[in-house]
């Protein structure tokens, strides 16, 4: 019953779907429950893929064609941000703005926490969100089917990539006010391995509706860009912070797009 209570708390975590009443008495929290619950994070992007990729589907049916994909695109995205709250888009914003304002790695951390987005949080938006509808609507020209399983997939699979950086990197954030501040400790290897159980069937689901070379050009796109991140936080930053974690969410599932939408 304990992983139970952890994915329900992970939902809690890192979406707006309600856990209340009873059932959050039920399931309870403490530091350690938060931290064990990172494990399901890849859990959580089958809800969020799952829902997207219906949207996606069912809008681009309704509607044919190039504009009726972008249009797929565009709210199959509105789908995932009201259904987690635009979790990792603000921690992506947050980075922006923190890495581009300022070269000092104390004054970073300090324009990180503030809530205003700047000019080059604003900018990283705006071109991350034209590159996924972009990507997306270019999918969908492999077939809705394709399109749909390439949302779940890169939904789980980017979730699994910053439980990486939390397993190998210092926690440098506001360890008094961060809500992620039960997340520092490094993830177990045992949380790893659920989080990886969650998602070998994504990428399972994958090889149904895309070949392999561009199902292992998608992990390892995932990879690399995880890899990436985490060598910019560890040079700037000497660790990772809960924003880092979703923009690092953020960026492995462009590459993931951007892997299964290239030509082969």
């Amino acid at each position: 019953m304990s992983g139970i209570r952890h994915f329900l708390l992970a939902l809690q975590f890192f979406t707006r779907v309600p856990v209340t009443g009873a059932l959050a008495e039920w399931v309870g929290f403490s530091p350690q429950m938060l931290r064990a619950s990172a494990a399901h994070l890849p859990g959580i992007g089958w809800l969020a893929g799952g829902a997207a990729a219906l949207v996606f589907a069912g809008v681009a049916w309704g509607l044919p064609g190039v504009a009726g994909a972008l249009a797929a695109a565009v709210l199959s995205t509105v789908a995932t941000v009201m259904l987690t709250g635009a979790f990792h888009e603000d921690g992506l914003a947050d980075v922006a703005d923190g890495l581009g304002g300022s070269a000092s790695r104390e004054r970073a951390l300090e324009i990180m926490k503030d809530s205003r987005i700047g000019a080059f949080g604003a900018v990283a938006l705006v071109l991350a969100l034209g590159l996924k509808f972009a990507l997306l609507a270019a999918l969908a020209g492999r077939g809705l089917q394709a399109a749909a399983i390439a949302v779940v997939g890169a939904h789980v699979l980017s979730r699994l990539m910053p439980l990486f950086l939390i397993r190998w990197l210092p926690y440098v954030g506001d360890s008094g006010a961060s809500k992620a501040k039960p997340l520092a400790d490094a993830i177990s290897p045992g949380a790893l391995l659920i989080a990886i159980v969650w998602t070998v069937p994504a990428v399972a689901l994958l090889l149904q509706a895309h070949d392999a070379v561009h199902v292992a050009a998608a992990v390892l796109a995932a990879m690399l860009a995880a890899g990436w991140m985490a060598r910019l936080f560890m040079r700037r930053l000497q660790g990772f912070t809960g924003d880092g974690l979703g923009a690092t969410q953020q960026v492995c599932e462009l590459a993931i797009y951007l892997a299964l939408a290239w030509k082969a």
